[in-house]
């Protein structure tokens, strides 16, 4: 299960950060098919948002086969495989950078060490 998180700053509707989250979830192998998702009330409960803006985007990714939902026992991952064309991958990373390089130059780090401290992590991981 992937952990959701919304972006006040990006300038981008809830709803879509929400379908974007699931459909990079399952490319990247975080979510799997038949797995079931948060209702549309407990992941608008966790989310701090409107019923509706859970439910839109889950509607959305219903139309797309992403979504099933069956009446009175959930809402689960559809067979459906994703595979993001590697522009899209690319234009998200770039974003993220972009955003931590903002945050991190904002706080007076160097490149040199935002990337250092990156590498640590990582050999932390392994």
């Amino acid at each position: 299960m992937i952990e959701f998180k919304l972006d006040p700053k990006s300038g981008i509707p809830f709803y879509r950060q929400i379908i974007d989250q699931i459909r990079f979830g399952l490319a990247a192998g975080k979510l799997t098919v038949g797995e079931q998702l948060p209702t549309v009330r407990a992941l608008a409960v966790d989310l701090k948002v409107n019923l509706n803006t859970v439910s839109k985007a889950y509607r959305e990714l219903e139309i797309q086969n992403i979504l099933q939902t069956q009446q009175g026992t959930g809402t689960f991952i559809g067979k459906v495989e994703i595979q993001l064309p590697e522009e899209e991958r690319m234009k998200k990373l770039n974003s993220i950078c972009s955003e931590f390089y903002s945050i991190a130059a904002s706080y007076g780090f160097t490149i040199d060490e935002v990337i250092s401290k990156l590498q640590n992590n990582q050999e932390d991981k392994k």
